[in-house]
């Protein structure tokens, strides 16, 4: 791809995310920092956790989202009734024609809003596993693909509240990012009352992106660079996670991979063709923290996985200028100039 290929494609990109952006700003108040979040693990293959409080949103964020792309959307309600089949689908004996039919789950949509996932039972959870890794589900031996683009959205409560079951460490590690919205400031509330206060905006909400468009982003946000330097540090981020005497588990090496997937798309969110060091830093605590298990004695002093992660990002040496952008387009040693 030519340099100017990839700038046009970071023009559409840009201008779309943009479109879609504002969709869901109109519905989700005072939050951008928070969708433009969203925005980044749509872009980067990955799937979002939206973890908070009840009332302030979550379901809202994950259909807003969903409504303003033109793409297939099932939302599930977990509950702790909810059985493996009711998400992946099962196969049903016709009689007329004597054979097996399978009869696709909800799973099998292009964006998933899982509502509350953690009130679920963890082998119901588990019925996400290889969807989300693989993006395919294996029923009776037979493997189906799911459509691309493939999102997973869920929500869940705290697991401090009532009813709820913790994610376990696999479930936990297949999301990219997790994000807590937060409640509102005093005049986003207030808008907010304007706003909802008589029909729910989400029923105006019309697509301004089509599913064909968020796949091309996607293409686009892969040819992103990223230089050697860039990558170590990334490597050396994940890295002081294991080896943290505050932490009994640290981030996978799919954590380091997801991490830069999604430096990559923040980058270009930006408008820009390579990742800089500030854009893994920015990232670090919403694609690690919820991988990262305390010690006992760290949650006895309560101290969290997030802020090791900000002291992991201090401590950890950054590179330099000219070593962040080697290789990058329009740098002296890039090959398309």
């Amino acid at each position: 791809m030519t340099t100017y290929d990839a700038r046009a494609n970071l023009s559409d990109l840009t201008t779309t995310a943009d479109q879609v952006r504002r969709s869901v700003e109109s519905v989700i108040e005072g939050k951008p920092d928070v969708v433009r979040l969203s925005l980044t693990v749509l872009l980067a293959e990955g799937h979002l956790l939206i973890e908070d409080v009840p009332g302030v949103g979550k379901t809202m964020l994950a259909k807003a989202l969903a409504r303003s792309v033109d793409c297939s959307v099932r939302r599930i309600q977990f509950t702790p009734d909810l059985l493996p089949s009711d998400i992946t689908g099962v196969s049903v004996y016709d009689q007329e024609r004597r054979e097996f039919e399978f009869k696709p789950g909800a799973i099998f949509a292009q964006i998933v809003i899982g509502d509350e996932i953690n009130r679920a039972s963890p082998k119901t959870q588990s019925a996400l596993l290889e969807s989300m890794e693989e993006r395919q589900v294996t029923i009776d031996g037979t493997t189906y693909p799911l459509p691309d683009p493939f999102m997973v959205v869920a929500t869940q409560n705290p697991v401090e509240m009532e009813g709820t079951y913790p994610l376990p460490e696999a479930q936990r590690d297949r999301f990219m990012a997790r994000v807590s919205i937060g409640y509102p400031g005093t005049e986003a509330e207030l808008r907010m009352l304007d706003v909802h206060g008589g029909v729910s905006p989400l029923e105006d909400l019309q697509p301004v992106a089509h599913a064909h468009d968020v796949a091309k982003l996607i293409e686009a946000v892969r040819e992103v660079h990223v230089s050697a330097a860039v990558r170590r540090y990334a490597v050396e981020l994940v890295a002081a996670t294991r080896v943290h005497p505050d932490l009994r588990l640290g981030a996978s090496p799919r954590a380091t991979l997801q991490l830069l997937r999604a430096a990559r798309a923040a980058s270009a969110l930006a408008g820009r063709e390579f990742v800089l060091p500030d854009d893994v830093q920015q990232l670090a605590v919403p694609v690690l923290a919820h991988r990262l298990l305390p010690t006992a004695q760290a949650q006895l002093a309560r101290r969290t996985a997030e802020q090791v992660v900000v002291e992991i990002v201090r401590r950890t040496p950054v590179p330099d200028a000219s070593a962040a952008f080697s290789g990058a387009p329009g740098s002296p040693g890039h090959r398309g100039l």
